[in-house]
């Protein structure tokens, strides 16, 4: 028999009878892998749960905790998703045919962890703005952030991009490694602690997959070139998975993405931006815009070099990011409930004319 408690389950009540706990480590399409007191076992969702979940997002995702019907001698059945105590998210655009507006929608990337590894490799793709964009989803998600840059092996000096995103992120841990030469390795120990989960996030060819095998002391996952010209490299992992460390602690592997559509974001922009949200709040009008205003104490800092001008300029992006995509998604909300009103009084006033 498995103890799930050390894949990180806290019993909170106890299952009805004929249900048992899981975990969710692997999701292909719309087959789960799960992992319960009998070991692993494959798994699909319930008929009843597509009438319960009221979202997409309500839907298990890799690192859920489950009840299912287990079944021996076949697949079991996916019942219930249990509360999630973190979340990651991202805006997923999903294209339609012609004649329908684009949808944006929320896609869960990883849920119930504790770290979220931002992974960013130390060539000529390295960016801080991007590292800072995961960092704003991370602080909404409920997980702690660390960035990773890997690939130190290669860079001659990476003093200078370590500086770099400490002095833009002080409050985040900061590590430099190589998964080839275990540079920097050891110093990820305190996070990889036995029941503890950790997500990998970051870009296709920053490294997830060697680094991943690197702590695994095998290689579990394919390893691709990546193309030299710009840094960048095809997909390694085509979707996301829980590996468990011999050290007891748990990756979430994802796949490389090539944007991070920002969602729901406020919460996470103001903890990253909360040096620049108190200069609002000694502008002299509380609607000013921080353009032309007589009295803007944004403008003031701007000039005076308190507020470095890409710093400012990073938090406009995401707030102009975050405010699309919330406009967009309440606007095709509204859509729909707009076209299911007269779907339905269209529906009630043929019903009238029957005899």
């Amino acid at each position: 028999m498995i103890d799930l408690k050390q894949y990180g389950y806290i019993e909170a009540e106890t299952p009805p009878i004929g249900f048992i706990p899981g975990r969710v480590t692997e999701l292909q399409r719309d087959q789960y892998t799960v992992i319960t007191e009998h070991g692993e076992v494959t798994a699909v969702l319930k008929g009843a749960f597509y009438h319960t979940a009221g979202t997409r997002e309500d839907f298990p995702c890799v690192g859920d905790f489950v009840l299912l019907q287990y079944n021996e001698n076949g697949a079991s059945r996916i019942a219930k998703l249990l509360p999630r105590r973190s979340k990651f998210s991202r805006a997923d655009y999903s294209g339609h045919a012609a004649e329908y507006a684009k949808t944006i929608l929320e896609q869960v990337v990883a849920t119930n962890f504790d770290y979220v590894f931002i992974v960013s490799s130390l060539n000529w793709d390295f960016k801080v703005s991007r590292i800072m964009r995961y960092l704003t989803q991370t602080r909404q998600s409920g997980g702690q952030p660390v960035v990773i840059l890997t690939k130190a092996d290669l860079a001659p000096d990476f003093s200078a991009p370590l500086a770099e995103v400490r002095k833009t992120v002080p409050d985040v841990p900061v590590h430099a490694v190589s998964s080839h030469t275990g540079i920097g390795l050891d110093g990820l120990s305190e996070y990889l602690q036995p029941g503890k989960t950790v997500v990998f996030l970051g870009m296709s060819g920053v490294g997830k997959s060697s680094l991943l095998n690197a702590l695994m002391n095998q290689e579990v996952m394919t390893v691709k070139a990546i193309r030299e010209i710009d840094s960048r490299g095809r997909h390694t992992t085509t979707h996301r998975q829980l590996f468990m460390l011999p050290s007891g602690a748990m990756v979430i592997d994802t796949p490389g993405m090539r944007e991070l559509g920002l969602f729901d974001a406020d919460d996470g922009i103001s903890a990253g931006f909360n040096d620049v949200e108190e200069i609002f709040t000694q502008c002299r009008f509380n609607n000013c815009r921080h353009q032309t205003e007589p009295g803007c104490a944004v403008l003031a800092a701007l000039t005076n070099g308190s507020l470095a001008p890409e710093h400012w300029e990073r938090y406009l992006v995401q707030k102009r990011e975050n405010k699309f995509v919330d406009d967009k998604s309440r606007y095709l909300i509204d859509k729909r409930a707009w076209k299911k009103s007269i779907t339905m009084q269209h529906k009630s006033k043929k019903g009238g004319y029957k005899k």
